[in-house]
This record gives C-alpha cells, structure tokens and sequence, in this order.
C-alpha cells in the first residue's frame, strides 16, 4: 500500500538525478576550455575590477538594512490584511490597527534612541567647537 503511493515521488526523483547527470554531462563535454589572460579574473557589468572587495562598511548601513528588512516584512502583512480584509471584518481591522500602532511605537522609539542619526547633530558640532575654542583662549 505505501509503496502504491510513494511510486510517483520515487520515479520523479530518479528523472529528476538523471537529468542533471546529463545536464551536467553535457556542460562538460560541450563547454569551451580555454586559460585566457583574463579568464579567473572577477567581471562584474563589464568593468573591471579595482582593489579589493574587502571594504568595511560603517553599522548603520547594517542598521538600515535591518530596518528596511523589518518594515519591509509589515507592509506585506498589511498589503495581505488589505487583500482579505472584508472577509477579517471588524476584528481584522482591529487587529491590523493594533499592529500599525505597535509600528509606529518601535518606529518613534528607534528614532528617539537614534538608531536614525548618521550624521553628528549639531549640539554636538557645537560642543566640539565649543571644547576647541576653549583651548586656544
């Protein structure tokens, strides 16, 4: 009985192997083999590569893509709360209500703690200018 219904699983996974064997096969048979001068080099939109790739970026650009991953994420909940929202009703709209509100919440308080800032501000422009002058005089 088992057997009865695992037979389409099995036979699709043995033509599924044998066409990337033969997938594979043909890539290596057909394929060009050539060491040109440029042939391990990175190409990248046809521009050739300066330097090294090892960069360091500063966290907030981290930061920021954590956000946009985050806030990315609700607005597919409230474009699918959108999309069904006469069949949710009143308790839908509530639901999505709270949840907008909670956004907002975590959006007001990432600001307040300045996850957002990636500049100096100028309170502190003018502290430092401030420290600076008092040593001159």
């Amino acid at each position: 009985m088992l057997m009865m219904v695992l037979w389409p699983l099995l036979a699709y996974t043995v033509v599924v192997i044998l066409m990337v064997a033969i997938i594979i096969g043909l890539s290596y048979i057909l394929g060009e083999r050539h060491e040109d001068k440029a042939t391990h080099e990175v190409f990248e939109s046809g521009i050739i590569a300066t330097g090294s790739s090892r960069i360091r970026f500063p966290a907030h650009f981290y930061l920021v893509a954590m956000f946009f991953v985050i806030f990315d994420l609700e607005t597919a909940f409230i474009v699918s709360w959108a999309v069904a929202f006469r069949e949710l009703g009143w308790v839908g709209y509530t639901a999505i209500l709270v949840f907008i509100i909670e956004l907002a919440v975590v959006l007001f308080y990432i600001w307040k703690m300045g996850a957002l800032d990636f500049g100096p501000s100028g309170k502190k422009i003018l502290e430092a200018y401030h420290k600076i002058t008092r040593k001159k005089e």
